[in-house]
């Protein structure tokens, strides 16, 4: 899961701050940051952690100074080895992400122990994340719950948020979805967009909450206003299917846009399609081939189905029956039933590929959703111009290509024995 970093410079200081400090202090306020850092400079060589921890921030940022990562760990570290938590939890920060010093795991773990230890909570949270991912320790999701909660309950949101997240997929406790909603809403009302996000999706899914889309779409409002690409696309979603609202396909187009624009895949393939049906816009082509295109890359597999399509087809795109055959292929790879079937189709055609009824049959027996009258026609077509060594081979290979991810290397095995 993704950690939002957060200094908390001020909160921190500004309540231990003496009267050494307060014209920094007031300074900074001002935005008078060349002040400022004079203020703290005469303080941080006096040995005082908070303006050493202050000026760290300065140089970190650029703020009244060249911006150099290098200067602000080194007045991370007096700072740190003074005891102050927040220089603490920042130099862990600058270690984790390789900024002003080799980046180190481990001294990022333990930077950012000495800071929990002492109660600060985005440390706290931070020391969490590592168990949470293993880095810089073994990966341990029960360390990264407890971390999680001390943070959680001083009221840290993204340690709120990500104890939702491990009450909802069983990581380190017991799956439980009152609690996921309960810690999800808590880090949603101070705003976290992804806490909003997936608080949406609990009332969207009724985990936790009786299936609700009006409170779904409410979330996934607040959500999507903050720029969560994952609420946009949900919200574009709702709008679409007209759950918790009207159907409008318009406001459904804006939001999957919105989305899109972020890379997220799901929402350019929707996308696709609403370009594709006409739906809310003008009927274009090439614009869904061209969102299904995007969407493809990233390694949706409908897209990947549809691209080959558009190119099977020439719908958008010139008629190209060796790129529908790849698409289909990288669809079908991933267990994508109609690429499955279509790819099949191609070979029994042989556009794109040489011709095999062998592979035709093969693929077809992929198809795990109950076939069409047409594919289960087409199936017989083939079927009927087979010898029995043919559905004998056709069986095996189906076996073959049906293992997960082994389509390709299992086509490639079968054309090397028939060569």
């Amino acid at each position: 899961m993704k950690k939002l970093f957060l200094t908390a410079i001020f909160t921190g200081c500004l309540a231990t701050a003496n009267a050494g400090l307060s014209e920094g202090f007031a300074a900074l306020e001002a935005k008078n940051y060349v002040l400022a850092h004079n203020e703290f400079m005469q303080l941080a060589k006096l040995g005082d952690a908070t303006a050493q921890n202050i000026l760290g921030m300065m140089y970190e940022r650029g703020l009244g100074v060249s911006q150099d990562a290098v200067k602000a760990v080194s007045w991370f570290r007096k700072a740190a080895e003074q005891g102050n938590a927040i220089a603490q939890d920042n130099l862990g920060r600058m270690y984790e992400n390789g900024q002003g010093a080799q980046q180190d795991y481990a001294q990022a773990v333990f930077w950012y122990r000495k800071a929990a230890e002492q109660g600060n909570a985005i440390a706290q949270s931070n020391l969490g994340v590592m168990y949470d991912s293993g880095r810089g320790v073994p990966k341990d999701a029960i360390q990264a719950v407890s971390w999680y909660r001390k943070s959680a309950e001083q009221g840290n949101a993204i340690a709120q948020h990500n104890l939702g997240a491990m009450y909802e997929n069983a990581r380190g406790v017991a799956q439980d979805f009152t609690q996921a909603v309960s810690w999800y809403r808590k880090a949603a009302e101070q705003n976290f967009a992804k806490a909003q996000s997936n608080l949406g999706v609990m009332y969207l899914l009724g985990q936790g909450v009786p299936q609700d889309y009006v409170q779904a779409a409410s979330w996934f409002h607040k959500a999507a206003e903050l720029g969560n690409a994952d609420a946009q696309q949900n919200l574009g979603a709702l709008y679409y299917f007209g759950q918790g609202m009207q159907q409008d396909f318009a406001q459904a187009a804006n939001w999957f846009r919105k989305a899109a624009e972020q890379d997220n895949s799901i929402a350019q393939f929707n996308l696709g399609i609403m370009h594709q049906l006409g739906q809310g816009m003008q009927q274009d082509y090439t614009q869904a081939a061209n969102f299904f295109r995007k969407a493809a890359k990233q390694g949706s597999a409908p897209a990947q189905s549809n691209l080959g399509m558009m190119y099977q087809k020439g719908l958008g795109v010139p008629q190209d029956y060796a790129q529908a055959v790849s698409w289909y292929r990288k669809a079908a790879e991933q267990g994508n039933s109609p690429a499955q079937f279509n790819l099949g189709v191609m070979y029994q055609l042989g556009k794109g590929v040489q011709k095999d009824m062998v592979v035709a049959y093969a693929l077809f027996s992929l198809v795990t959703v109950e076939a069409s009258s047409e594919q289960a026609k087409t199936k017989e077509i083939v079927l009927s111009a087979m010898n029995p060594t043919q559905i004998e081979a056709a069986r095996r290979l189906g076996i073959e290509i049906a293992k997960p991810a082994n389509l390709v290397n299992a086509l490639e095995a079968y054309f090397k024995k028939v060569q």
